[in-house]
């Protein structure tokens, strides 16, 4: 009886896995899958012949095995941050298993809650790599660097995506009418792009059902048509499969060999989607969809492509329209359209999911954040966010037109993340998994050198087009970075100068300070002590509310927070005066209802478990919520002097003109405009 109950549960998981992985179809592997729609487009070929399409194929096909099979399925999916994935997600991973993070919610809060403690437990005495970790602050700001310069990367991938998949797929259109000019194709592109974004604001909650279905008729279709090719030009095509194929395809081809490989590295654009979208999904529905459908439909897909080439050495220019059967040509350029824009709804959503993110954790200046979903955790739509991708996608469409340049751009952001990656999962192997130093270097020197090698191809291509999304993410890990320089002096001079429990009790205890009637949250960045702007507010004020709460956000370096953890509260020295810590992961959500209402919740749930003095504090908090409620904000700002050095110079002047455009914390948390106070303060630097 027990063996059968086992068993209609593990058929059950099974279900629930198949219905996962048919949904990653239209959200994991869009871009992915895709692929074959620009990657022989791409390649800067001259007078090509059999011998080096046989070459590509085989570097296609070893690539698509090594780093798609291997490395994504078979070992980064395991590098989870409590079901999130990315750098980011790792980089957290690392924070918590050695004492190499310098997050701020690492450094300033004291670690006496147990959810802390819990989850930033050190698995055991720290390894070599940890300890040196440890003692280098420039290691730890590198290795933070990396981990922000693969989200930038991953945000680079969503302005990318969407024009080359688009441009590519509308491409199609030359075939049967060669009259039709480059300038309308990128036009016409432009035009669905922008439709594409237009729609964002709505969500794609309407329309998600819709694309799992599209992107497993082109996943399903395309492999059809390359087993046609294949029998049809080449049936010869899998001797390819041997690296001697490679070997010949260098040993002839020299520095021009090498060059190509910034165009076959596309045939892996979307891997890193694999890892990046874990937390939407879970690793079986992924490995299961990448195993059975997605990996045997690129590798035949790409073989039915590279055996028409061989009979037709000269339409690379064009090497999907062309090994599209004339019967079934029109129905494909829809699918591929549709595709394309899956493909390209994919990058983006994950984009606003990164930016999301970043926020929440103080990595990046405060956007609008809005979900546009009641059912769907993860489906957030930023406008600024928005309209800038959107800007940029028509930009590259109609300033690098129809050539190669979007390639060139499109293989450095592929590459670089793939490389972060790799350096990064070796990290966790040796802090965190303690892997033999054997299995390490098997994984880490066939990668880097294979990688390296990519990544000094693509750097070619700077000049040609991948200036753009590697100037795009510098500028934006400068961003990243500068903002948390900023948080991080501010939260240093905050911690320096805080005011204690005793201090508070001081402060209201001298006969010119008032308690006035009414409720007040007094936002806080510290929680061991209170802010050194709530001595600056009693003294210029000469008063304090009869309730006064004193409200810290604290982002922690995990995907999401219990609920039952999320809000404690606890009573400081004055009467009247309480103390409260909002926890938040960073795939929670911030703006999650009322915060305000869900911390008097919390603090009448506080004094129902305590004395009879409860129910006196409890009549006290209702009548202040009655009188009015107020939200103070400090605002403290850096006055940077003469004697202060270039460094502080120029990443505090950066900082400041950062926070000077940004949005204020408070509407995300869902307090009224009439209700909000800010207290401004200068901090000699």
């Amino acid at each position: 009886m027990l063996m059968s109950s086992l068993n209609y549960e593990q058929v059950g998981n099974f279900r629930k896995d198949l219905a996962l992985a048919y949904k990653t179809l239209g959200v994991v592997f869009g871009g992915l899958v895709t692929s074959p729609l620009y990657v022989y487009p791409s390649m800067n070929l001259s007078s090509p012949t059999k011998d080096d399409y046989m070459g590509l194929y085989s570097i296609m096909f070893w690539t698509l095995t090594l780093i798609g099979v291997v490395k994504y399925v078979g070992i980064a999916l395991n590098a989870d941050d409590h079901g999130e994935g990315g750098t980011f997600a790792m980089y957290s991973l690392l924070c918590r298993h050695a004492d190499i993070g310098i997050l701020p919610s690492k450094k300033v809060y004291s670690e006496e809650e147990p959810l802390l403690q819990n989850q930033s437990a050190r698995a055991g005495r720290p390894s070599w790599l940890g300890k040196f970790f440890e003692r280098s602050i420039t290691a730890r700001r590198a290795l933070l660097f990396m981990a922000i310069l693969g989200m930038c990367m991953l945000i680079g991938d969503g302005i990318l995506t969407p024009a080359i998949s688009v441009l590519s797929a509308i491409q199609g259109l030359r075939g049967p009418f060669p009259s039709v000019s480059n300038a309308v194709v990128e036009v016409l592109s432009a035009v669905i792009l922008i439709g594409l974004f237009l729609l964002q604001k709505y969500g794609t909650s309407k329309v998600s059902f819709l694309f799992s279905p599209i992107m497993a008729a082109w996943t399903f279709t395309t492999p059809i048509i390359g087993l046609y090719s294949i029998v049809h030009y080449y049936p010869g095509i899998f001797k390819a499969i041997s690296p001697h194929y490679i070997v010949r395809f260098f040993l002839r081809n020299k520095k021009e060999g090498w060059r190509m490989l910034g165009g076959t590295v596309l045939c892996i654009t979307g891997a890193e989607a694999m890892f990046a979208d874990l937390g939407h999904f879970s690793k079986k529905s992924i490995q299961i969809a990448f195993l059975s459908s997605i990996y045997p439909s690129l590798i035949l897909t790409y073989a039915g492509q590279t055996a028409y080439l061989i009979n037709n050495v000269n339409d690379f220019s064009d090497g999907f329209y062309k090994f599209v059967p004339r019967p079934v040509y029109w129905p494909m350029f829809i699918i591929a359209t549709l595709a394309a824009i899956v493909a390209s709804q994919s990058l983006i959503s994950a984009t606003f999911s990164v930016i999301k993110q970043s926020v929440v954790l103080d990595y990046f200046p405060r956007v609008k954040v809005v979900h546009t979903s009641q059912h769907k955790e993860g489906e957030v739509y930023s406008p600024e966010t928005n309209y800038i991708l959107m800007v940029l996608c028509v930009s590259v469409i109609l300033g690098f037109g129809a050539g190669n340049a979007i390639g060139n751009a499109f293989g450095v952001v592929v590459i670089m993340v793939m490389l972060i990656t790799t350096i990064m999962l070796t990290l966790v192997m040796i802090i965190i998994w303690r892997t033999p130093p054997v299995l390490v270097a098997l994984y880490f020197v066939p990668f880097f050198i294979m990688e390296g090698s990519y990544v000094s191809a693509v750097f070619t291509k700077i000049p040609e087009g991948g200036w753009l999304p590697f100037a795009v993410s510098i500028i934006l890990a400068l961003v990243m970075f500068g903002w948390y320089y900023g948080r991080q002096r501010k939260m240093e001079y905050e911690m320096a100068n805080k005011v204690t429990v005793e201090r508070l009790t001081e402060l209201l205890a001298r006969p010119e300070v008032q308690r006035v009637p009414g409720l007040c949250f007094f936002y806080s960045n510290i929680q061991d002590g209170l802010t050194p702007i709530l001595g600056h507010y009693i003294k210029n004020m000469s008063s304090l509310h009869a309730v006064t709460v004193f409200v810290t956000l604290r982002y922690l370096l995990v995907a999401k927070v219990d609920e039952r953890e999320r809000i404690l509260v606890r009573r400081l020295g004055p009467n009247g005066v309480y103390g409260c810590t909002v926890q938040y992961g960073y795939a929670d959500s911030l703006g999650n209802g009322d915060l305000a209402a869900q911390v008097t919740s919390s603090l009448r749930r506080h004094f129902e478990t305590t004395t009879e003095a409860g129910e006196e504090e409890a009549a006290s908090l209702e009548a202040a919520r009655m009188t009015g409620v107020v939200h103070v904000r400090g605002k403290m700002r850096f006055y940077v002097g003469d004697d202060a050095g270039w460094f502080d110079k120029v990443m505090l002047g950066f900082y400041e003109f950062l926070h000077g455009i940004c949005r204020s914390a408070l509407p995300a948390l869902g307090t009224p405009l009439q209700q909000r106070v800010e207290i401004g303060m200068l901090y000699k630097v």
